[in-house]
């Protein structure tokens, strides 16, 4: 396996700021949905779902919500002044699937409570991070970026292949810095 020396492709910030507030705004739906119908919160959750996949699997270029984002806002801003990696962005969409995977399951198996509560969690990451340009898994990110080094100089595998293709894409993430969303 060849090591690239270049570093990680990097989008401009208010990218992925746009995608967490639409987001934000798909989960307020899903919960207010939940209050009165199960079955539609299942249908929204597992549509945001997708979304997450699309966006851990293919990174913000070929996110459905970064599409909107490149087509019909970046055009008119201005020059891009800030940026940021791409594999943390990738690895939060993964852990955004993860919520909204367990948010699904609780409505489709009968709790509804369950699936209130992780697809709050998601909400409250989103928010976090439209508001606040906080993002909870960029910060987790180098963490795992670590540990999947660790173990996979030491012959382990079973990681997602998100994680995998992020962690080898380029140089530690926390070597350049923290994130700056």
């Amino acid at each position: 396996m060849t090591t690239s020396l270049e570093s990680p492709p990097r989008v401009d910030v208010r990218g992925p700021r746009f995608v967490a507030w639409i987001t934000t705004g798909v989960l307020v739906l899903v919960l207010v949905t939940a209050a009165f119908s199960t079955t539609a919160a299942a249908i929204l959750i597992g549509l945001q779902a997708v979304v997450f996949a699309i966006g851990a699997s293919g990174g913000p270029a070929k996110h459905p919500y970064g599409r909107i984002y490149a087509a019909l806002i970046a055009p008119r801003n201005g020059p891009t002044t800030e940026t940021e990696p791409v594999p943390p962005l990738r690895f939060a969409q993964l852990l955004g699937f993860a919520f909204a995977g367990l948010s699904l399951l609780g409505f489709v198996l009968g709790s509804p409570i369950v699936g209130a509560v992780f697809a709050g969690f998601a909400l409250f990451a989103a928010f976090l991070n439209a508001a606040f340009g906080v993002c909870l898994g960029c910060q987790i990110y180098p963490l795992v970026a670590r540990f999947r080094r660790s173990t996979a100089s030491s012959g382990e595998t079973g990681w997602p292949s998100v994680v995998t293709q992020a962690a080898s894409s380029g140089p530690d993430a926390s070597s350049a810095g923290p994130a700056s969303n």
